[in-house]
């Protein structure tokens, strides 16, 4: 018999006679803690979701996390007009540099 202990990393089996023990095998499983949220919709639109969901062999909450994924993926302007802004700086800090003459595509793709 066997019951899952708690690690900081993640969770492994431990035999329920010995515990504290440890895993008695190699393997460790390990998860990750996730938040829940609660958000308000629409019921009609929760539905049709749903079903879209459920037409692509998935769940409304995977195709939520696959959603909150890519949208917390995405760079905030700002930050890209930042980055811009500091390779132009650059570029402007390196304007004396020339390399005297034009080099051939194979130079310029030598490792």
């Amino acid at each position: 018999m066997f019951r899952t202990g708690r690690h900081n990393y993640g969770s492994y089996d431990e035999p329920a006679d010995l515990p504290g023990m440890g895993p008695l095998c190699g393997t460790v499983l390990y998860t990750r803690l996730v938040q829940k949220i609660t958000f308000g919709a629409d019921e009609a639109a929760i539905e049709r979701a749903r079903e879209v969901a459920r037409s692509e062999g998935k769940t409304l909450g995977e195709a939520f996390r696959e959603w909150l994924q890519s949208y917390a993926s995405r760079v905030p302007e700002q930050y890209l007009d930042a980055k811009r802004e500091d390779i132009r700086a650059l570029f402007e800090r390196l304007s004396y540099v020339r390399a005297g003459r034009k080099f051939t595509r194979d130079e310029m793709n030598e490792r």
